[in-house]
């Protein structure tokens, strides 16, 4: 198990859907929470942003059980690094 990893994001980020398609290149399962149909998710956010609703933020938990990162539009590069922590 690679852990998990949780995807905030909006329909019309470009962002959101270029990383989208790199995690699904590579295999990696994802979550996908819309922050504008869920208000919870967007103060989620909002909290890990500075009050900025910026996305995608992607929440990673490694399997290992080495705490979660929180990660502000990362590269699939930083997200297969905080899967492996």
């Amino acid at each position: 198990m690679l852990g998990t990893v949780t995807m905030y994001s909006t329909t019309w980020c470009g962002y959101c859907q270029r990383l989208k398609k790199q995690l699904e290149r590579e295999g990696i399962a994802y979550t996908e929470i819309n922050i504008e149909q869920d208000p919870e998710s967007a103060a989620y956010v909002e909290k890990a942003n500075g009050g900025n609703q910026t996305v995608p933020t992607v929440r990673v938990v490694p399997a290992t059980g080495g705490g979660e990162v929180v990660m502000t539009n990362p590269s699939l590069a930083q997200v297969k690094q905080a899967l492996a922590v």
